[in-house]
């Protein structure tokens, strides 16, 4: 038999489980989308037992097809979306839905908290809190729903929920621990001054697991998972990783000074900095599996997920509905601007604009569905500028190698020239279909002794997209952009 790793990899959009060989070659994926609901304006839950049954479904699928073709499984790991709160009791059973780090619920919590205990917390743990936060969704809790804390015994993240059902063990990685804010940097281990800034009781750090190092084996699939999924019986687990984190492994971009921008569910904005360095001045700072080095990032639900909500929003009548691709192609009958319409990607929220919800300005009886297309992609992309120029100014040390672009961002040429033209940097298209399940999944091979330098690939030059002619025109939109983000958050904060 010829031995294999597999990483799973649970967005809120999709559940994936791909394998891979010894040398970091894909060999084949399965994918199904996951059950989050959207219970209210401002809550988005997910069932958790659904979740499992949902990833069970594509692990099956994957074994089938691995045990076919004579493939057998050695190891697996699990990343998932960070932050969210997934609460499970003494027999990690769930407790409650889980909540989505796309829930705003506790925007009122975040924006009542002392602004001096806040930098204090920020400059142990690298991380500012805001609504979807794990530690902030235990304060939200505690003052709405205490029952719900007093039945649980761990408050997991999304891959600590699916290794503890992997396993039928708790565990955590200090890459989830810290990009939640929990983390002190310097000790790798849970900071006390962060209950206190949320006002939280000392009893409820109970519920969380010690973290691990992301390689290292938390345990072994258990006899009753392997029945679920079809994992062989004993093989390890090891502690895994969040997505943030496993998809710049998986890209090859986690050199020091790297910058990944993944253009995913959440827009990822992230460069390698040292990690015995203050922390940059950005909303995570996740540590990375080598100890030396972690992840500074701008983060925020303001990427792809802006670009299905406007694709089913324009398509909801149609006959046909329209797809987040044909959105995209719409976008590129009209030329760069889209004739003066804006777009802010906020229908998500985002952690530093409180209140901030998707706005449109500009629009005209003159403008159609590709004006409106492409101000979408445009918004998009010009927030992601805003959160790297931020990521830059915190004083991080960036490469002079080309940024890699990650996601929907790469897979699409023309949005790939948009990036390039609104950010002005060469940047390379990454197009491996599932870089967080292959970033896992090296750790996971790792932990099974296999030699990493074998799981790096040499990059194509011939996937750089270079600023091209609509750079300066995107300049100037870049300043108006900026000025009406500023001046939209009195707006944002008397609607909501």
């Amino acid at each position: 038999m010829k031995i294999c790793v597999v990483g799973i990899d649970v967005g809120l959009t999709t559940a994936k489980a791909a394998a891979f060989d010894d040398a970091g070659n894909e060999i084949c994926t399965f994918a199904a989308p996951n059950p989050r609901v959207a219970v209210s304006r401002e809550r988005q839950e997910i069932d958790m037992e659904a979740l499992w049954e949902v990833v069970s479904g594509v692990l099956r699928q994957l074994n089938a097809h691995l045990s076919a073709a004579g493939w057998s499984v050695a190891a697996v790991g699990a990343t998932g979306h960070g932050n969210g709160l997934y609460l499970a009791d003494d027999d990690l059973r769930p407790v409650r839905a889980a909540i989505a780090s796309t829930d705003s619920r506790a925007g009122r919590i975040v924006a009542s908290l002392d602004s001096d205990e806040v930098e204090q917390c920020r400059r142990l743990t690298g991380s500012i809190p805001w609504t979807g936060q794990l530690g902030v969704l235990v304060r939200w809790l505690h003052e709405h729903e205490p029952e719900s804390l007093e039945r649980a015994a761990w408050a997991f993240s999304c891959k600590d929920w699916l290794t503890a059902s992997l396993t039928g063990a708790p565990s955590a990685d200090l890459s989830d621990a810290s990009g939640c804010g929990l983390v002190n940097l310097s000790s790798r281990v849970y900071e006390p001054a962060v209950f206190d800034m949320l006002g939280l009781p000392a009893s409820l750090w109970r519920l969380l697991p010690e973290p691990r190092p992301s390689d290292e084996v938390v345990g072994a699939v258990t006899a009753r998972a392997a029945e679920i999924t079809g994992l062989p019986e004993g093989i390890p687990v090891v502690a895994g990783c969040m997505d943030c984190v496993a998809s710049p492994i998986g890209a090859g971009s986690s050199d020091p000074g790297d910058v990944t921008v993944i253009v995913g569910t959440w827009a990822i904005n992230a460069v390698v900095v040292p990690a015995t360095s203050e922390p940059p001045d950005v909303t995570i700072n996740a540590l990375l599996p080598d100890p030396d080095y972690m992840l500074a990032m701008e983060v925020a639900p303001t990427s792809a997920a802006s670009v299905e909500w406007a694709a089913q929003l324009l398509g909801a009548r149609s006959a046909a509905p329209v797809t987040p691709r044909e959105l995209l192609d719409a976008a590129g009958e009209v030329p760069a601007l889209a004739d003066g319409i804006l777009f802010l990607p906020f229908v998500h929220g985002a952690p530093e604009h409180l209140g901030a919800s998707g706005t449109l300005l500009g629009c005209k009886g003159s403008h159609g569905f590709p004006h409106v297309a492409r101000a979408v992609a445009e918004g998009i992309t010009q927030y992601h500028r805003v959160q790297l120029e931020k990521v830059l100014r915190c004083g991080a040390s960036v490469s002079e190698r080309p940024w890699t672009l990650a996601g929907g961002g790469a897979k699409n040429p023309r949005w790939a020239q948009m990036f390039a033209d609104v950010v002005g940097r060469p940047m390379r298209r990454q197009l491996d279909t599932e870089l967080g399940a292959r970033g896992v999944a090296q750790l996971a091979a790792r932990a099974i002794g296999v030699d990493p330098d074998r799981w790096r690939s040499e990059h194509d030059h011939r996937l750089v997209v270079h600023p091209g002619a609509d750079r300066s025109a995107y300049e100037q939109q870049g300043k108006t952009f900026d000025r009406v983000l500023r001046a939209m958050s009195g707006v944002w904060e008397a609607a909501a």
